[in-house]
């Protein structure tokens, strides 16, 4: 029997197999961390060689001062935290909620935890104006938009119409202002 120490990246791919099976049956798509991780790579790998090297698009970061777009990304990246951990208190309890969570951030949205993600690159982009940014950020909010709702097609089949509910109240990504 070969050593497991000596391949160290079949054991790498043996283990996102294995994750990505355990999670199908929780409702997270499989490969949403993975793809997560590799989009955040190529997001930052564009934004930051456009942003501070080559800068090939960000000209318009000449109209919106410096001192206006670092406030707008201190106020952005404090919302994005605050809705990463509310969502994370969710995913990471020690037990796996029986009932659909309608309390804290997903009173307003039921997809705090994405939403979150995507406010953090939304900061990133109003900071430095990189078109080039935005266009990896377009694809990125393709992806959020599918595994978000491939995990409300499993919410949906096992809450029913406790589900369908909470969907038709609470928005998936832009929380109504009117809301109480």
């Amino acid at each position: 029997m070969p050593d497991p120490q000596a391949y160290p990246l079949e054991k790498l791919f043996l283990n996102i197999s294995l994750k990505a099976r355990m999670k199908k049956n929780i409702g997270e798509h499989p490969y949403g961390d993975v793809g997560q991780l590799i989009l955040l790579i190529v997001f930052l790998i564009v934004w930051l060689g456009d942003s501070f090297f080559y800068q090939k698009s960000t000209f318009l970061s000449v109209y919106l001062p410096l001192y206006v777009r670092l406030v707008l990304l201190m106020i952005i990246e404090i919302c994005a935290i605050s809705l990463i951990r509310a969502g994370h208190a969710v995913v990471h309890d020690v037990e796996t909620p029986k009932n659909i969570v309608t309390s804290g951030a997903f009173r307003f949205v039921r997809h705090p935890l994405y939403l979150g993600c995507i406010l953090f690159y939304v900061g990133l982009l109003i900071s430095t104006l990189s078109l080039l940014s935005l266009i990896v950020f377009g694809g990125i909010f393709i992806f959020y938009n599918y595994i978000a709702s491939y995990e409300e097609k499993f919410l949906e089949e096992k809450f029913h119409e406790e589900y369908s509910t909470y969907e038709e109240k609470t928005p998936k990504w832009v929380p109504r202002i009117n809301q109480r």
